[in-house]
């Protein structure tokens, strides 16, 4: 099969790439290259740029690539922009997926992977998220993943199309320092950031009911993240008319302090963290419960937030040469 993947260049989608080529299979990425990099696109994949709100552009690439599946990961993904700008994140998340689906359908593509995140269960009041749990997401991110979960079952319901929704957990790490993430989004180079700029980092809020009070998650590495895809892609294409929702996660939950000691420890760096108060909307505690993919699909995580820091440092120092501890 050939497989486009739709944000391709950016951090998660480059190792998606590497994954699926690792695994033997061919693929095709579909980048605006807006937060995307070019250089991540591995030699001899070939590199459509475009945007996902070009139905045109969209439906060229699919028939002159004579692509038969689709992993679509390219989406606004910032929950505190998408506050701010609700109708940029319905009309990038919500109506470029409609488009891709449109072309998809119409060219008779046979399967659809669904880049999905936790951000859908909004504040569950629950030790272990699984994917029966009630989905009530808390900004219009989380409601653009939700709603983009609908309209992959309804054209999955109405066209045969073989469909997998994957619910990402909190992703970190990289498979190698140049394919590290370059945002600072996310608690990981958040933290990284605030301790090379020799300032404390900061927690939200050390008030929650948890064993050290600090909110709890649940950390995947990107590159078992990836391995999922292929996962995912391989179970639909030898199982035609399949549709799958499923949690990527450890089933572990680690404290926000206990990250940012870790994160301590393994960069060298000895900076106690400053306390501020809580961000509003944030759960006290969202860990998955990892069962269905590892019975549908027979993959389980294999790193450890260990890995994840340890890896993701190396790639931040090689954006940040002057950062590493000597």
């Amino acid at each position: 099969m050939t497989w486009l993947i739709t944000g391709g260049a950016g951090y998660i989608g480059a190792h998606v790439v590497r994954a699926m080529t690792g695994a033997g299979e061919h693929a095709v990425v579909y980048d605006d290259l807006s937060t995307g990099n070019p250089d991540r696109v591995p030699d001899g994949v070939p590199l459509v740029v475009g945007s996902t709100l070009d139905p045109e552009r969209v439906a060229r690439a699919i028939m002159a690539h004579r692509i038969t599946g689709v992993v679509h990961l390219a989406a606004k993904k910032q929950v505190g922009e998408s506050v701010e700008l609700p109708m940029l994140y319905y009309r990038e998340n919500l109506e470029g997926l409609r488009i891709l689906l449109e072309a998809v359908t119409a060219a008779k593509v046979r399967s659809f992977v669904f880049s999905s995140s936790a951000a859908v269960y909004g504040m569950p009041d629950v030790d272990l998220v699984t994917e029966e749990t009630p989905c009530v997401p808390m900004s219009p991110y989380g409601e653009t993943k939700l709603a983009g979960e609908w309209l992959v079952r309804a054209t999955h319901r109405s066209t045969g199309l073989s469909t997998a929704s994957l619910r990402y957990f909190n992703v970190a790490g990289a498979a190698s320092p140049e394919l590290g993430d370059t945002g600072v989004f996310n608690l990981v180079p958040m933290v990284f950031e605030k301790l090379t700029a020799d300032e404390p980092p900061h927690i939200f809020g050390d008030d929650y009911p948890t064993p050290d009070g600090t909110c709890v998650r649940d950390y995947i590495h990107v590159v078992d993240l990836a391995e999922a895809h292929v996962a995912a892609a391989r179970a639909l294409k030898s199982t035609p008319g399949k549709d799958l929702t499923l949690n990527i996660g450890r089933g572990e939950g680690v404290s926000v302090r206990e990250m940012v000691d870790l994160i301590n420890e393994v960069t060298g760096y000895d900076r106690p963290p400053t306390v501020t108060p809580r961000r509003p909307g944030d759960p006290a505690r969202v860990v998955a419960s990892a069962d269905r993919i590892a019975t549908e699909l027979g993959w389980k995580a294999r790193y450890d937030v260990q890995d994840m820091i340890e890896s993701a440092w190396e790639g931040w120092v090689r954006q940040h040469p002057k950062a590493a501890r000597h």
